[in-house]
């Protein structure tokens, strides 16, 4: 039986708690292979920046692999789409289909909840966003696992989802701040975290205090930028791999190269690498997002759902029992 899992029973069995803790394992294990991973992707001709992107998922101690069929449409909500296709790694049997939105929303925020724990200074408690999306939400719910967050500084293009953004955190006790741009936020915090579909830099150098750091979710296609040139090239810039930050991460976009990145994040988690040389330096996290991080959440969501009995069996292909029923 293929266990189908969307949204709403994925909400009854995955939590930060659980989630965090095998995407940190996730980062450490995916330094112990050598298979590259990943992207086949196609731009769509229906709306400017729409893509369809397929990505296959390995990671060694799980048994099984996925495959995520994505679509991305930025002016949809959600703007992301499709499945995740959970296979046993011995006989390719498809063991879940899980919805993707959910999926890459969660892997993409959880993920980037550790690099901004690890490497923002220890004393940062009021956390700025650029872009009030899912991403940045799903951000804020890990980070608030991992350190104290005190206050939030907000800004979107859209004022109203921010204002949103603000009411909701404002309820789970945080002080909150919209502001009128992006820059507004980066001279307010410490630590930043950019979600957007920006295809020109938001942040340059001059806007970024000392010993402040940046995640940077949006640079994650060819032809996005979120961090100008100069600002990435002072900074001690952690990637989730080298050869997608070239191809299509925020280094290769901005005209850098492979030597302009200090280390991958998972040499940062398992601490072979520091966050930083010292106090007063600027840190940058652009990750394009891997697809043994839609592995790692998937399986664990499928191993909850099965341990809670949460999700609907479907059978794609008749057993040979039933072959003569009719």
């Amino acid at each position: 039986m293929t266990v189908l899992l969307g949204a709403t029973e994925l909400q009854r069995v995955v939590t930060p708690e659980d989630m965090l803790p095998a995407l940190r394992q996730g980062f450490v294990a995916a330094l112990g292979t050598r298979t590259s991973p990943q992207r086949v992707r196609q731009s769509l001709p229906t709306s400017a920046g729409s893509i369809a992107v397929l990505l296959p998922g390995l990671l060694p101690g799980i048994p099984a692999y996925t495959v995520k069929v994505n679509a991305k449409f930025p002016g949809s909500d959600p703007a992301i789409s499709g499945i995740v296709c959970l296979h046993d790694l011995r006989t390719g049997e498809l063991v879940a289909l899980l919805d993707s939105a959910f999926v890459t929303a969660w892997r993409t925020g959880l993920s980037a909840a550790l690099a901004t724990d690890l490497l923002s200074p220890a004393g940062a408690r009021a956390v700025g966003i650029i872009g009030a999306g899912a991403q940045a939400e799903m951000t804020l719910r890990g980070l608030t696992r991992l350190r104290t967050v005190e206050r939030l500084v907000i800004h979107d293009a859209d004022g109203g989802r921010a204002h949103r953004m603000a009411e909701s955190w404002q309820r789970a006790g945080l002080a909150c701040q919209v502001v009128g741009s992006a820059r507004e936020v980066a001279r307010t915090c410490d630590s930043v975290v950019t979600a957007t579909w920006s295809r020109l830099p938001l942040l340059h150098l001059p806007d970024i205090r000392p010993g402040a750091h940046i995640t940077s979710l949006g640079a994650d296609e060819p032809g996005k930028a979120e961090l100008d040139a100069g600002l990435l090239r002072h900074a001690r810039v952690i990637v989730d791999d080298l050869d997608l930050a070239m191809t299509s991460g925020a280094l290769g976009s901005a005209g850098l190269g492979r030597e302009d990145a200090a280390a991958v994040l998972g040499r940062v988690v398992d601490g072979t690498v520091p966050a930083r040389a010292h106090a007063g330096q600027v840190t940058v996290y652009t990750p394009v997002g891997l697809p043994w991080q839609d592995l790692a959440l998937s399986w664990a969501a499928y191993e909850a759902a099965l341990r809670d009995g949460v999700g609907v069996g479907f059978r794609f292909h008749s057993r040979p029992e039933d072959e003569g029923d009719a």
